[in-house]
C-alpha cells in the first residue's frame, strides 16, 4: 500500500518550506529523498515512531489574488489538500491571527480532512500568544519553531495519531497497474483495449484522486485493478519540468500499483519528458514494462524493432532492465501480450535467491574480476544475502564499505542479473560492514 500523503499549507512566508526541510533532514525523520522530476523540495518519504508517511509541500495560498501565478500556486495547494489524508495547516505567530489565515481554515474545514494547526516561529514557549489560534476552530494549536526545531515532536506525534489506520494492508489482494505516461500517449485506449479481453469487471470505483480511476477486473482467473492516470506534461510557464499537479496526482496511483506500465507514442520516439516519467518510476522502485503504442503508425523494415530497442537501452541507461513491447493500441496489435509481461516483471520483483546461490555467484564474479585496490587496501566481500523483495534488495557485508567503488558496484549488479532473471524490475544493493547491526 502506499504511504499515507501529509501536505503542508499556509499562506506565504509562514514557514512550511523550512518545516519541510527540518524534518527532512533530519536522521529521526527522513527515510528517502526523491531528487529531480519536480520532486525536488516537493516530496519526501519520512517516518515519525515507525510511520511511514509522505511529506508534500506546497506553495503560499492567496486565496483572494487575481495574479495568475498566485492562482497557479493556488490550484497545486487545492490538488495537495484534496489528495492528502492529513493536512498540516502552517501560521505565523509573529504576524499573529489574520484574515487569510481564517479563509484557509475555513476552506480547510469543508474538506472533511483531519488538520492539525502549526503555528511557527514561536522561538521562546508562550502559551498566552497561542490563544488566538484558537479561533481558527481547527482543535489545539502546536506552536514550533521550524528554524530551531522545538516543538515539532508534538506536532508529528499528532500527525501520525491521525494517520491510525491509513494506508495498511487490506483485503484487496489484486495485481495492481497502473497506466502511465504524456498525454495522448494512448493510456485510455490501452485500458480500454484490455478491458475488452474476456473479463468479469466489478466495478468502476473513482481512485483516490479525481484523475486516476480504478477498473477491477479478472483474466485467466487472476484478479488485476486498472488505475489510468492523467497525463504528465511539461509546464510552459513555471519553472518546474512536470506539472504538479499532475505529478501530485500520478504519484498515489504510481506508489500504489503492484506493477507500471509507461505508456510511449512511438510515432513521436522517447523524449525527454518520457525519461522523466520512466526515472520517477524506477526512484519508486516499481517493476515496470515500456508500452511502445502506436506501431501501426511507424514505418517498419526488418531492423526497425532493433533501433528501436537500441534507443531505449541509450536513453533510458538507469534502467536497463527494461521491458519493451511494441502496441497498437488502436488495431490491437500485441496488446494481448502486455499482461503477460506484466506478471513477468511482478514476478521477477518477487523473485528470492538463496544466500548458497548468491555467495557462489560473487565468489566467481570476484575471482573474474578482483575489485581494485585503494591505497594498498583491497576490498574483501565476506558474505551477500537478499533481505527483501519489491524490490529485490542484496545486502552485501564487506571489510571496508569505502573501497567499494560504484563501477564494481555496478558490475556486481550486472553479475547478478546476467545470473538470474531480474528483467523488468529494479534491484537494490546495500553495502555494509561486517560489523554493522540493524
Amino acid at each position: 500500500m502506499a504511504n499515507p500523503l501529509v501536505a503542508i499549507v499556509g499562506r506565504p512566508n509562514v514557514g512550511k518550506s523550512t518545516f519541510f526541510n527540518k524534518v527532512c533532514g533530519r536522521k529521526i525523520s527522513i527515510v528517502e529523498d526523491f531528487p529531480g522530476v519536480t520532486r525536488d523540495r516537493l516530496y519526501a518519504d519520512a517516518e515519525w515512531c515507525g510511520r511511514y508517511f509522505t511529506l508534500v509541500d506546497t506553495g503560499g495560498i492567496e486565496l483572494k489574488s487575481t495574479d495568475e501565478m498566485w492562482r497557479h500556486i493556488q490550484k497545486q495547494a487545492e490538488i495537495a489538500i484534496e489528495t492528502a489524508d492529513v493536512i498540516i495547516l502552517f501560521t505565523d505567530v509573529k504576524t499573529g491571527l489574520n484574515s487569510q489565515d481564517e479563509d484557509i481554515a475555513m476552506k480547510l474545514r469543508k474538506s472533511g480532512k483531519p488538520v492539525v494547526l502549526a503555528v511557527n516561529k514561536l522561538d521562546n514557549f508562550d502559551m498566552n500568544k497561542l490563544y488566538e489560534f484558537y479561533n481558527l476552530g481547527l482543535g489545539e494549536p502546536f506552536g514550533i519553531s521550524a528554524e530551531h526545531g522545538t516543538g515539532i515532536g508534538d506536532l508529528l506525534d499528532e500527525v501520525v495519531a491521525n494517520l491510525e489506520g491509513l494506508g495498511e494492508s487490506s483485503e484487496d489482494n489484486s495485481v495492481k497497474i497502473a497506466v502511465v505516461g504524456k498525454p495522448n500517449a494512448g493510456k485510455s485506449s490501452l485500458c480500454n483495449k484490455l478491458l475488452g479481453f474476456d473479463r468479469t469487471i466489478v466495478s468502476d470505483i473513482a481512485g483516490t484522486t479525481r484523475d486516476a480511476i480504478d477498473t477491477p477486473f479478472s483474466y485467466n482467473e487472476v484478479d488485476y485493478t486498472l488505475i489510468d492516470t492523467a497525463g504528465i506534461r511539461k509546464k510552459k510557464n513555471v519553472e518546474e519540468d512536470l506539472e504538479y499537479y499532475s505529478v501530485l496526482r500520478a504519484l498515489g496511483a504510481i506508489r500504489r500499483a503492484d506493477v507500471c506500465v509507461i505508456m510511449v507514442d512511438s510515432s513521436i520516439g522517447l523524449t525527454e519528458q518520457d525519461v522523466k516519467i520512466c526515472g520517477y518510476v524506477h526512484e519508486q522502485n516499481k517493476p515496470s514494462v515500456i508500452v511502445m503504442n502506436k506501431w501501426d503508425l511507424i514505418e517498419k523494415d526488418t531492423n526497425t524493432i532493433n533501433v528501436f530497442n537500441a534507443k531505449l537501452k541509450e536513453d533510458l541507461k538507469f534502467m536497463d532492465y527494461v521491458l519493451p513491447i511494441y502496441v497498437s493500441a488502436k488495431t490491437g496489435l500485441r496488446t494481448e501480450k502486455i499482461l503477460s509481461l506484466v506478471n513477468k516483471a511482478l514476478e521477477n520483483s518477487r523473485r528470492r535467491i538463496t544466500s548458497g546461490k548468491l555467495n557462489e555467484l560473487v565468489l566467481d564474479s570476484v575471482m573474474a574480476n578482483e575489485p581494485p585496490s585503494v591505497n594498498g587496501k583491497r576490498l574483501k566481500i565476506n558474505y551477500v544475502t537478499q533481505a527483501q523483495t519489491t524490490p529485490p534488495t542484496f545486502v552485501f557485508f564487506v571489510n571496508d564499505q569505502t573501497l567499494m567503488h560504484f563501477s564494481y558496484k555496478r558490475y556486481l549488479e550486472n553479475c547478478i542479473r546476467n545470473a538470474f532473471d531480474f528483467s523488468g524490475t529494479p534491484i537494490s544493493l546495500v553495502i555494509r560492514e561486517k560489523n554493522d547491526v540493524e
